[in-house]
């Protein structure tokens, strides 16, 4: 009889253990105890998200079918896909902020070359708590540092991202990392084992300890013994990545892989449990054939490890030594370890020792599912009657506008982006610091794509269902704003413990509002991952669901960049006719959070049928080739959208630099006018000539074309509201204030 205390340590609850032992006939070894925690833990299993996921239209059918792959593909046309997927490592980059963050790309690079697609870029979601903290400084610099070492050595590059700080984040860091690759459609590998009798190829580096119960790691709240579990988290090796997708590549156009995928979360255990039940069949395998470095390794050990840059192959009998030939060219491991079986049996063997013998369905189709209470939290009420409206107004805007640009959440991310490698392969044509990234696309005719990942954990905060459609109409707006049409979204819902009422209610809300926003954009879900128990015993993060999202330009070269191009130009706002917010887009905001420090009232409204519609009229407009710049309202409002239309080098190498006179007529009050939030508004330069086909185009769409004022070579930003000048400030200034304010930040005592 196993002692209660070791599978709860595990993370199984007594009615997971006993349902084992039903599905068993008898208790379980302690190498099948392990298989199973990990298995059916929240972070393999999904046994409280998958419910509420098949809310998603595409993910529920994919399921169904038992079509869900490592990641998911969107046909751009002419026989190519792209796929794609985000993924969280949050716990261990809570504890070990560099190989956390490192070891979460070279995770989900993995899950894109599995496909048999060459990853040609990755993204990332980042959130901290404030960096006047010293942790939080450690914690920043390491996550950035990790990445940056991981991408730049494997050779793919980091081309956009989001960096946000808030304390809610403090000791638990969000790290989401996306990764993005190209493949043929008809070459698209499938994580299968199938045809009885196939050897079952392992192939990468050798296995370790690192990481073991890494899976368990992630499915539990963060506490003050989670430094201990540093060694829960995996150990990466980028150059050995490299070596493994290029393998991986040269292997499958072989023809002679039938199946693969890689070892992620929860290692050989995963790996087999999965392929062979997708598969329909079993499988056999002996742990003392699989390459270590260790010495001593257990049965339990070896299936539950996670070390890196691993892959399990499913080959064609017959072909295994030209596949592995083709891994050990590369350096890499390559051994055959089984063999499928017609069974449905998973069976670990430890030489003629069995460790392990059960159905694969066990660790995978009956992993339970629960349905957990939702609750509305006490506190939506109070901050709904909040009233921003009634707050006085600042004197000094010129002060509110220069304070919101170094603000760290809105403040330029430069000293992060910087350091990473955004220029390797050639193909990134729109440097970081833009709305989205835009990247050619080899041999597809002058296609290119729109990379973008987003989120906006306050607006989720005070309204989970509206912050949810907010998140993925401000990553598809960023999108269109290149002249790409969006297509497709991968997303990674990070919240806190889901067994309380009240965070299950904001995941269940904010993944009705994604899959609203998603089904009206026609961008569907096509994959992701869901991270929950993040919090510290103080406090909780904010609901923060991550939308990353690809759009499709089929010229490359009519993509659009976000700063003011050429003097003369006139300035205009698109914005949905007759469109007004009860809160004149103070809820929620920045400028509440900033300069009031108040996070309260109702985000802004949204209508995304409206937001559709504004979308298709700034894609027209581009595609037609009537526009220098546009870019999006959204955080700090207008101002802070003009200030960044000014600013130098915004996503480009050069350009920008430019000012602005601007006049506005509202019967808002200044400072919403100037730094509300208010949602689906675009800003655009363009030559007084094209002036008139905008308005038509714009009409057409039932869109305004609001003229607000010109670009000028002087380089200073002002702004009048009502015939008043409020805001007057050399863009010198806003450079200052944007660029250094992380800079000055770090450079604080023990900052790295």
């Amino acid at each position: 009889m196993i002692d209660p205390k070791v599978y709860r340590e595990m993370g199984l609850n007594d009615q997971e253990y006993q349902r084992i032992v039903e599905l068993l006939g008898r208790e379980p070894t302690y190498t099948e105890l392990g298989m199973f925690a990990v298995m059916w833990s929240e972070h393999c299993g999904y046994k409280y998200s998958r419910p509420i996921l098949r809310r998603f239209r595409e993910y529920r059918q994919a399921m169904e079918s038992g079509g869900l792959e490592n990641a998911g593909v969107v046909d751009i046309g002419d026989g190519w896909g792209i796929v794609m997927k985000v993924e969280s490592h949050n716990h261990p980059s809570a504890v070990e902020p560099f190989q956390g963050a490192a070891t979460g790309v070279g995770g989900i690079l993995r899950d894109i070359f599995t496909m048999g697609a060459r990853p040609i870029a990755l993204l990332d979601s980042l959130r901290f708590g404030p960096l006047d903290n010293a942790r939080n400084r450690y914690l920043f610099t390491h996550v950035v540092g990790g990445i940056s070492w991981y991408g730049n050595c494997v050779g793919v590059p980091t081309v956009a991202g989001e960096v946000y700080f808030h304390r809610c984040y403090s000791g638990n860091p969000l790290v989401n990392a996306m990764a993005v690759g190209i493949v043929r459609i008809d070459k698209i590998a499938r994580a299968r084992a199938e045809g009885v009798g196939n050897p079952v190829l392992y192939v990468g580096s050798s296995t370790g300890r690192d990481g073991i119960h890494g899976a368990t790691f992630a499915s539990e709240e963060l506490s003050e013994d989670s430094e201990a579990k540093r060694p829960n988290v995996q150990m990466g090796d980028p150059f050995a990545e490299k070596l493994l997708i290029e393998a991986t590549l040269e292997a499958l156009a072989t023809g002679d892989i039938v199946g693969i995928q890689d070892m992620g979360a929860a290692g050989l255990t995963c790996s087999t449990s999965e392929t062979a039940f997708k598969g329909g069949t079993g499988m056999e395998i002996d742990v003392l054939k699989v390459p270590r470095r260790e010495e001593g390794m257990t049965p339990y050990e070896v299936m539950l490890s996670e070390s890196q840059e691993r892959m399990l192959c499913i080959v064609k009998k017959g072909r295994e030594e030209a596949v592995a030939s083709i891994f050990r060219k590369w350096g890499l491991n390559a051994v055959v370890i089984g063999h499928v079986t017609d069974d449905g049996i998973l069976r670990v063997k430890e030489g003629e020792q069995v460790a392990a013998e059960f159905p694969a369905a066990f660790l995978t189709d009956a992993c339970p599912t629960y349905t957990l209470k939702a609750e509305e939290p006490a506190y939506i009420a109070r901050v709904r009657e909040f009233n921003p409206l009634q707050l006085p107004e600042p004197e000094d805007l010129n002060r509110v506008l220069l304070g919101l640009l170094a603000s760290p959440s809105i403040a330029s991310k430069r000293w992060v982006y910087e350091q990473y490698d955004h220029m390797v392969q050639t193909q990134t044509a729109y440097l970081p610091g833009g709305d989205a990234a835009v990247l050619r696309l080899r041999g597809t005719g002058g296609k290119g794509i729109a990379l973008k990942i987003d989120g906006n954990g306050r607006y989720c905060y005070l309204d989970p269902f509206v912050g949810g459609m907010h998140t993925v109409a401000e990553c598809a707006r960023n999108i269109s704003c290149t002249g790409a049409k969006p297509l497709a979204v991968t997303d990674c819902l990070n919240f806190a413990n889901p067994e309380r009422p009240e965070i299950f209610w904001q995941f269940e809300r904010a993944v009705d509002g994604i899959a609203t926003a998603c089904e009206v954009l026609e961008t569907p879900v096509i994959s992701g991952n869901v991270s929950f128990y993040n919090e510290t015993p103080d406090e909780a993060v904010f609901p923060t669901p991550t939308i990353g999202m690809v759009g499709l330009l089929e010229d490359v070269t009519l993509h659009c960049k976000a700063s003011f191009r050429q003097a003369g130009d006139r300035v205009v706002l698109l914005i949905p006719e007759g469109w007004r917010d009860p809160l004149q887009g103070l809820g929620g905001s920045e400028y509440l959070a900033v300069v009031h420090d108040i996070e309260a009232g109702a985000p802004p409204a949204l209508d995304i049928q409206v937001e559709k519609r504004l979308q298709a009229c700034v894609r027209e407009a581009i595609a037609q080739r009537l526009l220098h710049s546009a870019h999006d309202c959204s955080d700090g409002g207008l101002a802070v959208a003009l200030a960044e239309c000014c600013l130098p080098a915004l996503g480009e190498a050069n350009g920008g630099g430019l000012g602005a006179d601007v006049a506005l007529t509202t019967e808002e009050r200044t400072d919403a006018a100037l730094f509300g939030e208010t949602a689906s508004r675009i800003i655009v330069s363009l030559s007084e000539a094209n002036l008139p086909r905008l308005r038509e185009i714009a009409q057409a769409h039932g869109i305004e074309s609001r003229e607000l004022g010109m670009v000028t070579a002087e380089r200073v930003l002002r702004i009048a509201v009502n015939g008043q000048e409020r805001i007057c400030l050399p863009v010198e200034e806003l450079v200052n204030a944007y660029e250094g304010a992380i800079p000055r930040l770090l450079r604080l005592e023990g900052g790295a």
